[in-house]
């Protein structure tokens, strides 16, 4: 059932929503075991109503469906990394919650070459159409409280750090590794653009080691950076001078 409704009434006169099931699939008829029963938590309730806004929630409405979504924008993962990202979630259903994407042709999988041979999840290019409006959403959400105890994604940090500085295209371009965790990212600028991905770049002019917390405080204070670099919470290795200006951090 979508967090957006109300569970049906039982009683003479209600009347019981029919769940939607994911492609390829068939609903659970009602009076089935316990164990079929269960089966339809994997399916959601359409909202039944035409408009193009219910549409899309009926696809991606459900909890954690756009956050997967958001994970996804800057590469594929694997489920492992959803799991370290999405802290909150149970293996189960974030299970859900992709096989519900993949139904609706939101996300794919497909599996690495060797020697990694991983799957991974991404985006396919329905999906990839929806990163206007998760950021818009993102920038809406910026008024709202911020959640006791809240986490931080290495995804949502980079996005914010795509999307909040904006750099003279007069500069020369600039490459720098950012170490998040296990994980390593390419930050790139060119013509006055950042641009993002997952994986180690063939050259970096600079390599900076931190954690997802202490990039989004340096981003949201550029002042901090020395702070960190004196702490040791931020490392840096080869040009500060291009991770300061990459970081929109620099004193000119």
């Amino acid at each position: 059932m979508s967090e957006f409704l109300p569970a049906p009434r039982s009683g003479r006169g209600s009347r019981t929503e029919r769940p939607l099931p994911v492609a390829g699939e068939q609903a659970v008829p009602l009076g089935a075991s316990a164990a079929a029963r269960g089966e339809r938590r994997r399916y959601r309730t359409s909202y039944h109503d035409a408009c193009g806004i219910a549409r899309a929630l009926d696809v991606v409405g459900e909890r954690w469906a756009l956050l997967v979504v958001r994970e996804l924008l800057l590469g594929p993962q694997r489920f492992g990394d959803l799991r370290r990202a999405l802290r909150a979630v149970s293996s189960n259903l974030l299970t859900d919650r992709l096989r519900e994407l993949e139904g609706h042709g939101v996300v794919s999988r497909r599996t690495l070459p060797p020697p990694a041979g991983a799957v991974v999840y991404q985006l396919t290019e329905s999906g990839r159409e929806l990163e206007p409006a998760v950021l818009a959403l993102g920038g809406w959400g910026l008024r709202v409280p911020m959640p006791a105890s809240p986490t931080v994604s290495a995804t949502s940090v980079l996005l914010f750090l795509r999307g909040s500085h904006h750099h003279d295209p007069t500069e020369p371009p600039a490459t720098c590794a950012i170490e998040l965790g296990d994980r390593t990212w390419t930050v790139s600028s060119a013509a006055g653009r950042l641009h993002i991905q997952a994986g180690e770049p063939a050259v970096a002019d600079a390599r900076l080691r931190t954690d997802p917390a202490t990039l989004n405080t340096v981003l949201a204070e550029p002042a901090m950076l020395d702070n960190h670099l004196a702490d040791g919470s931020i490392a840096v290795d080869g040009d500060l001078a291009t991770a300061r200006r990459l970081l929109g951090a620099d004193s000119s």
